[in-house]
């Protein structure tokens, strides 16, 4: 299991449709992996969950991911997260 604190760095934030992305670039790995923010701890491959966090640009999240390709997952949902 891997942790990260990430910033995000989107200027709209989470909003449904960065969000939509995010789930997609989470769905791709067979990892499990988290999202926590404000106490919450959500799935990152859950549009509902993902969408009750109301994630802001400048707001820092913790990416949580257990299994074969976590450190993939991780990566690739910080270069999401970061605008690259």
């Amino acid at each position: 299991m891997i942790q990260k604190s990430i910033r995000i760095k989107l200027d709209t934030g989470l909003e449904a449709r960065p969000v939509a992305m995010l789930v997609q670039v989470a769905s791709q790995f067979e990892s499990s992996v988290y999202i926590n923010a404000d106490n919450k701890k959500v799935n990152a491959k859950s549009i509902m969950g993902m969408m009750s966090l109301g994630l802001d640009s400048g707001e820092d999240v913790i990416v949580t991911a257990e299994g074969r390709d976590e450190e993939a997952a991780v990566a690739e949902i910080e270069n999401f997260l970061s605008g690259r």
